[in-house]
């Protein structure tokens, strides 16, 4: 009798610890680095949050963290997530350079498209690239998300109207990649993180900025300067690839059900939802900048060949760099392109 009694004891023990894990309440601390009007914290990031609490029937409580608010600077938020300092973090990958070395594929110079849905075809494409060729690039988070933004474009106090328009212009790029781009093309790169593009123009320390339309609303960009330079034909000048990742500790000490929620929640489908905001903020930034009266070049298609061929150096640089890694950079190269045309055409 009385090893019975223990044994129900145990018994009703571990089905009390097992209810408690069922009722606990977890909040997860979300960082980022841009205010939170700007497109992927609005669009993307909060319906996601809500998304979560809503099929954790609130077991699940995400607590958002704009602007750096958490301390650090954007290189730092992907180690953020990998150390714990917070559960959960979005950054752009090209923000800690010679890391994500495979991804930054999608930074290539014309590699990516333009037009409606861009940004949608070309975050599948990344996300299942990244399934295929960089999972060790992100071995030590639990990765929730990879996606682009739309096709980049020059924002600048000047107008850009042919390549030698642009030889000597101080031009913000966000990534190495990009910076070298800026570099074949005869401007002079200033690197820095987003965030500080607005105070950047302001105060004259570069003449331009690349980015997309999406982001120019929250930066005041469409206010500061009046010239945006596009390009004739199907693709973007340059892209960028963000994650969205989470501590790997966090995510494991959730229960089975909590773990299913986030797992429902991740993956192609998120990453297609997060391009799927940049395009639409893309259509907002332009729209903005077409209100305002300012001037939208888009260059005609024989100057834009003569952008394309200047850039395509930056591609060999890249394949060469990856054949000193023991990387097939070209292959990778290929496979990128056959994905965002393969996501392009569904």
């Amino acid at each position: 009798m009385k090893l019975l009694k223990l044994r129900t004891l145990g018994v009703l023990c571990a089905a009390f610890t097992a209810a408690s894990a069922m009722a606990q309440t977890v909040t997860l601390r979300l960082h980022h680095f841009l205010p939170p009007q700007a497109t992927i914290p609005a669009n993307a990031i909060t319906p996601w949050a809500k998304k979560i609490e809503e099929e954790s029937k609130g077991r699940l409580r995400v607590q958002i963290f704009p602007a750096m608010q958490m301390g650090g600077t954007p290189p730092q938020l992907y180690d953020q997530a990998k150390d714990g300092v917070v559960d959960i973090t979005w950054t752009v990958l090209g923000y800690t350079p010679n890391r994500f070395v495979r991804t930054e594929v999608f930074e290539i110079p014309f590699i990516a498209p333009s037009g409606p849905g861009a940004a949608e075809a070309t975050s599948k494409a990344a996300w299942e690239f990244v399934q295929k060729h960089a999972a060790e690039e992100f071995r030590d988070v639990k990765l929730l998300a990879v996606h682009t933004h739309g096709p980049g474009l020059f924002h600048t106090k000047n107008p850009i109207t042919s390549l030698e328009s642009l030889r000597g212009m101080k031009i913000r790029g966000g990534t190495r990649i990009v910076n070298n781009m800026l570099v074949k093309l005869g401007a002079t790169p200033v690197g820095m993180p987003v965030p500080a593009v607005t105070e950047a123009l302001s105060r004259g320390v570069i003449d331009g900025t690349t980015i997309p339309w999406e982001v120019a609303p929250s930066l005041r960009v469409t206010e500061i300067v009046k010239n945006h330079t596009g390009f004739a034909g199907d693709k973007g000048l340059y892209n960028m690839a963000f994650a969205f990742s989470m501590n790997r500790n966090s995510y494991e000490r959730l229960p089975d059900d909590l773990k299913k929620v986030i797992d429902n929640n991740s993956g192609l489908e998120l990453s297609a939802a997060f391009g799927r905001a940049m395009d639409e903020g893309d259509k907002v930034g332009y729209e903005e900048a077409r209100k305002a009266g300012n001037n939208i070049i888009t260059l005609s298609e024989a100057e834009t060949r003569r952008f394309l061929e200047t850039a395509a150096a930056v591609e060999a640089d890249w394949i060469n760099e990856m054949r000193g890694r023991g990387i097939d950079g070209a292959k990778l190269a290929a496979e990128a392109r056959a994905l965002i045309a393969k996501h392009r055409a569904k």
